[in-house]
């Protein structure tokens, strides 16, 4: 017993004794923040009272660079943003006419050690912790050079520190210190976004068109696709972050000057080498986000028609954009048709964009001029499809051809076509009908789908889906209504078709005769009077 309360009565001596220990270390820790803390400040106010002290700021920015204390490091930073903040508003960073060498070799001296702070702060950009800080640092003394390291009424907007800045946050920066950079710089002042957009295409042009830095065409991405809504007039572009130029018609001034370097920097980044997943991520916003930016879209011809031409869901996502050019800029893609056409496979119905390519698909197809043949192509190609689709899928198809029938009457002949002659009759009643269709061609004016009928439909009448075997007759019915809102069967799936069956009040419960069996696997007993099922007559599991 002894033995134990020693070992008890020790263990808690030396808890104690560790605990002071601790105590007095970090005491000790938050004396000597305190003190270097101090010693930083005294350092400051000395630089401020004379200039006999500016070598202090060397000393300062040794503490900057210290990897021994992170808090005083960071507080070094801050206290140099200060000093060179006021060395910049008195004129101390300035060449003047008739300066004396002396003063002369003075402000050489320190523009170098404002450069040497410029780098530390660019540098910290790149470590999570510190970004946030430097970032604000940064942007102060850049407001700082333009506002005070100008010649008279001369507009100067510190280009090469932006430069560094942007090229720091692309290459190694968080994704959250860009988007801080982005929310309250980039989206905010008129000036810094100009000046942005000629800095990350001038990044983008230092980079080999192979180049395989992967993050680098993300990172330019995250700040170029920031913006949803594209500046209409001057007044929408915001303020300044540096006093605007007085002078008239200057660039940064000009709604289409900032356009012009916004497609500058978008046709560098898309002239990188991309991934798939990078060029679908640039399609996606490619008619809302990236378009309105560009004064001559035709500039993004070739990036559409390469994307269009690529197959699969990157041919689909280019839809829109290609359209969107033979629309607006009278793009010559006379394969446009058949190029959709060929996206009409078995995988478009099963795709997660399937919502986006019907809807596109409905644009296409709207114009009362196509020709009958072709819409009569794209109506079986699809109905064809829908034999192995999902319910889901399938609902929306029909309401969609339903329209389309509605604006191309003479596809309707699809619907019922009834053998005329009395040789046609017999034929269809002692061998059959071979469907004209063409299934596997590639043009859709040669399919023969104008001389086929809609018999899959028929088929999706007995779907074992009761919500799709109702709307698949619609087609058989008489055509009383307008037109159906594609929009309202779009967004549907399993989940909400089961939803909807399951929310169903039922007005008369089914009849349902059911008998639990005593014998699964094995056969049933020779009392029992009952008939073995399929699976103990196939198999024997005794």
């Amino acid at each position: 017993m002894s033995g134990t309360v020693g070992e008890k009565s020790l263990k808690r001596k030396q808890s104690k004794t560790s605990e002071k220990a601790s105590k007095r270390a970090k005491t000790e820790s938050d004396s000597e923040n305190d003190n270097s803390t101090d010693d930083i400040l005294r350092l400051e106010q000395e630089i401020l009272e004379s200039k006999k002290n500016y070598n202090n700021i060397t000393t300062i920015l040794e503490l900057a660079q210290s990897n021994e204390d992170d808090d005083a490091a960071q507080f070094a930073l801050v206290s140099l943003c200060r000093v060179f903040l006021r060395l910049l508003a008195s004129g101390n960073l300035a060449r003047k006419s008739g300066q004396s060498e002396k003063d002369g070799v003075v402000v050489q001296w320190l523009r170098k050690r404002l450069g040497d702070y410029k780098r530390i702060i660019v540098s910290s950009l790149g470590q999570e912790d510190t970004a946030p800080t430097a970032l604000t640092l940064a942007m102060r003394v850049l407001q700082a050079e333009g506002k005070y390291l100008k010649d008279k009424d001369e507009y100067n907007f510190p280009t090469n520190f932006l430069r560094e800045i942007v090229d720091a946050l692309v290459r190694s920066g968080s994704e959250d210190i860009r988007q801080e950079f982005c929310e309250k710089f980039l989206g905010e002042y008129a000036d810094l976004r100009v000046y942005t957009f000629k800095v990350l295409k001038d990044i983008l042009s230092m980079d080999s068109p192979t180049s395989s830095d992967e993050s680098l065409f993300d990172n330019v991405f995250d700040l170029l696709s920031f913006f949803e809504d594209v500046p209409d007039s001057v007044e929408d572009m915001g303020d300044y972050y540096i006093e605007a130029p007085k002078k008239k018609g200057h660039p940064v001034t000009s709604l289409n000057q900032q356009k012009k370097q916004a497609q500058e920097a978008w046709l560098a980044l898309l002239s990188l080498d991309s991934s798939r997943e990078q060029r679908k991520k640039v399609l996606q916003i490619v008619t809302k986000s990236i378009v309105p930016w560009f004064t001559k879209p035709e500039l993004l011809m070739d990036f559409l028609t390469d994307s269009y031409n690529a197959g699969g869901a990157t041919s689909l996502l280019a839809l829109s954009g290609v359209f969107y050019l033979i629309q607006e800029r009278n793009l010559d893609y006379p394969s446009f048709y058949r190029k959709l056409y060929s996206l009409l496979d078995a995988e478009i119905l099963h795709s997660k964009h399937r919502s986006r390519f019907l809807r596109l698909l409905d644009t296409f197809l709207s114009s009362t001029h196509l020709p009958a043949v072709l819409v009569a192509s794209f109506i079986k190609r699809i109905t064809r499809l829908c034999i192995g689709a999902p319910p889901a899928a399938i609902v929306a198809v029909i309401p969609w051809i339903y329209n389309l029938f509605k604006k191309h009457p003479l596809c309707t002949f699809m619907m019922h076509r009834v053998p005329r002659t009395k040789e046609e009759k017999e034929t269809l009643e002692n061998e059959g009908m071979e469907d004209p269709f063409i299934a596997d061609e590639e043009d859709p004016m040669e399919t023969c789908a104008i001389d086929s009928c809609l018999w899959e439909v028929v088929q999706l009448q007995s779907h074992y889906h009761p919500n799709v075997a109702t709307i698949a007759k619609i087609i058989s019915e008489q055509f009383t209504k307008q037109s159906y809102n594609v929009e309202d069967f779009l967004d549907h799936s399993y989940s909400s078709l089961l939803d909807a069956e399951l929310s169903k009040q039922v007005k008369k419960p089914p009849v349902v005769e059911f008998m639990i069996p005593k014998r699964v696997f094995l056969p049933q007993g020779p009392t029992s009077g009952a008939e073995d099922n399929l699976l103990a007559k196939l198999w024997d599991f005794q």
